[in-house]
């Protein structure tokens, strides 16, 4: 379920009260973590971390009027999910597996950068912050753009 919201304000709004606490959690700990550069908004109905125009100016090769999306955290109809535009580069990748299984003995529920949790109690917040620390913007745009030139 896509939000319509305009502002990370009213997308916490319309949550249902059980999600509202896990999303404000994540939100807090990406925030606290994520390196100087990115900015927090509303894209694709999710709150979102990007790298603005300011820094990259040619935006989203799918639709270059969006900044850069990098990571995004959202309440679905049937889970909580964690965006991660960069966690299949190997060395982050690897990191991220490693770190998952000292950090939580549930089964990863990962694809197409997306990690998904169906209760909201297993979500790892801390890990999710040490994730978002990883990248500063400069390095997550160097890898985009091998990636799209490929």
């Amino acid at each position: 379920m896509q939000s319509k919201a305009k502002t990370v304000d009213e997308y916490l709004s319309t949550l249902p009260d059980e999600r509202v606490e896990i999303i404000t959690a994540l939100r807090k700990e990406i925030k606290k973590n994520l390196p100087k550069g990115f900015e927090e908004t509303m894209q694709y109905g999710m709150i979102s971390y990007v790298v603005p125009h300011k820094l990259y100016p040619a935006g989203y090769h799918c639709k270059p009027e969006d900044a850069l999306p990098f990571m995004s955290i959202a309440s679905q109809k049937n889970h909580i999910a964690v965006y991660h535009m960069a966690v299949y580069e190997r060395v982050l990748h690897d990191w991220f597996l490693k770190e998952w299984k000292k950090s939580s003995d549930k089964k990863l529920d990962m694809g197409k950068s997306c990690i998904r949790f169906k209760n909201p109690d297993d979500v790892p917040v801390k890990l999710f912050g040490a994730l978002a620390s990883k990248m500063k913007p400069k390095e997550w745009i160097e890898i985009y753009e091998k990636t799209i030139k490929r």
